[in-house]
């Protein structure tokens, strides 16, 4: 099936796939509660799929618990042969699951196309890592006993991943704790799970059983495998107040625990800069051609030095302009709507925000005229915004841009790092010693210098501040999921023999 052919009859195809979580290897479906996923481009039910419960959870455990020997004392290169088998069945089917995506979530295909790619590129580059996970030897002066360490890993992970990129994040954080040597349990957002559920599927097939499970649930679900003791390992990606309660909760445990949160982040832009350069380079940064808004990387906050604000505010119209909003089942369309109901009322709300505080509504802020169906809303940009507004401070995820306006370069260095939260920043000057001062004093875990939002395989990510602990995508990752362990050895004295 592929996005050329109707609509209707693709949406028929993935209402009538039997969906089903996978634990230990076997597909759970029957008897069970389901969940429902809604189509963002219609508000139309789109399938069902089984709800998880906390007593899964547990099943879950044990299904990875038993597998999780077995995976770990197998060669690295053996891991790294299986997940090479599963970044072939995700080519194999990847048109099957970017439409899962691009239906499930209203991601434009041309995205979700680039996702289930970037997921399979992922999962090899991953396995190549496996090779680099190694102890140490210590030295020791004169006679003693011999000093090394050794890595092994945890276990039994845990992954509660977002709704804004569903294949990739369940593929790409599950990849670092299976070459290292772990069972997963992954649990994906309620409101987006059917590619997660599609790949426990092909995982199957290539996977020993109950090193990957997949649970698809609400809430209660995370907070069970959060709780969970059996469960050493976690990592959560997702808002800051869930974050806060996925630390307290696994402090009981004396979890291991990696979050991924929000962000608020600058884009700084210097008077020495092409004003339609920026402009380009602020849509990009938003992610607005790939999701509308729905990154924690979008440089939501533009400070825009006051001597360019003019012809940089009529290009960044210009640029907002030519975003084409539609069905994202279409290859032409570029941002589609936002990933369901409660999401895209809450976006709406806080750009209503914004105009009762006072900022200018430059363009945006309603839903497509052609477009009376669906959770969309217009690329929406906000100019003469105060430091203290909302729509300057809360993360939206959604296509709302907040312009500020700046003359002193420490002034805006203050109100850019003047935020809980710091993930990632962008920087934009002709001027490279200028540019690299300010990126060395932004408060912020990536910061792009005259670059739109990319990130290449290997360049670690995560936040400062509230913006998360730890960092995901790199070789650092992989190793998270190892504990060290030292060893001390001493040789017995030679026994003597009495004949």
């Amino acid at each position: 099936m592929t996005a050329t052919d109707s609509a209707p009859t693709v949406r028929d195809a993935v209402a009538s796939h039997r969906f089903a979580m996978r634990i230990g290897g076997e597909a759970v479906a029957l008897g069970r509660r389901q969940l429902v996923s809604v189509d963002p481009t219609t508000e139309r039910q789109l399938a069902e799929f089984p709800e998880a419960t906390p007593a899964d959870v547990d099943h879950a455990v044990q299904a990875a618990g038993a597998a999780a020997s077995e995976w770990g004392r197998q060669p690295w290169t053996s891991r790294a042969a299986a997940l090479h088998e599963l970044a072939t069945a995700i080519d194999g089917n990847a048109e099957e699951l970017a439409l899962l995506d691009t239906l499930d979530g209203g991601m434009p295909i041309r995205t979700a196309r680039k996702d289930v790619a970037d997921s399979a590129r992922a999962l090899r580059y991953f396995a190549g890592l496996g090779g680099g996970i190694e102890g140490r030897s210590l030295p020791w002066s004169g006679e003693g006993p011999q000093l090394r360490t050794m890595r092994e890993p945890y276990g039994i992970v845990g992954k509660i991943v977002p709704f804004n990129h569903p294949l990739k994040f369940a593929v790409v954080k599950v990849a670092a704790p299976l070459i290292a040597g772990n069972s997963v349990i992954l649990k994906p957002s309620e409101f987006t799970s059917l590619s997660a559920l599609r790949l426990g599927e092909l995982a199957a097939g290539c996977l020993p059983a109950g090193v990957l499970n997949v649970l698809a649930g609400r809430g209660e679900v995370g907070a069970a495998m959060v709780a969970h003791p059996g469960i050493p390992r976690l990592a959560f990606t997702g808002s800051v107040a869930t974050g806060q309660a996925v630390l307290r909760a696994a402090a009981e445990n004396i979890k291991h625990v990696t979050v991924e949160l929000g962000g608020k982040n600058p884009m700084i832009v210097f008077g020495d800069v092409d004003p339609r350069t920026a402009a380009q380079a602020a849509v990009a940064n938003m992610d607005l051609r790939r999701t509308p808004g729905q990154a924690c990387w979008s440089t939501s906050r533009v400070f825009v030095h006051a001597s360019i604000r003019k012809p940089f505010l009529d290009a960044l119209v210009e640029a907002v302009a030519e975003v084409r909003v539609g069905d994202p089942t279409d290859p032409d369309v570029d941002m589609g709507p936002l990933a369901y109901e409660g999401h895209h009322r809450r976006v709406t709300e806080l750009v209503a925000a914004g105009r009762a505080e006072g900022a200018t509504l430059l363009c945006g802020g309603d839903r497509p005229a052609h477009l009376p169906t669906g959770y969309f809303l217009q690329p929406t940009v906000f100019t003469d915004v105060e430091h203290g507004m909302r729509i300057a401070t809360q993360e939206i995820f959604g296509p709302v841009i907040s312009v500020l306006t700046w003359r002193d370069t420490e002034e805006v260095l203050r109100q850019a790092n003047d935020t809980t939260y710091g993930l990632t920043a962008s920087v934009w000057s002709a001027d490279a010693a200028q540019a690299d001062e300010a990126a060395r004093r932004l408060e912020a875990g990536m910061v792009w210098v005259n670059s739109a939002a990319t990130r290449p395989l290997g360049m670690p990510f995560g936040g400062y501040k509230r913006s998360g602990l730890g960092k995901e995508g790199s070789f650092e990752d992989v190793v998270s999921y190892t504990r060290e362990k030292s060893i001390i050895s001493t040789a017995l004295p030679a026994v003597q023999r009495h004949d």
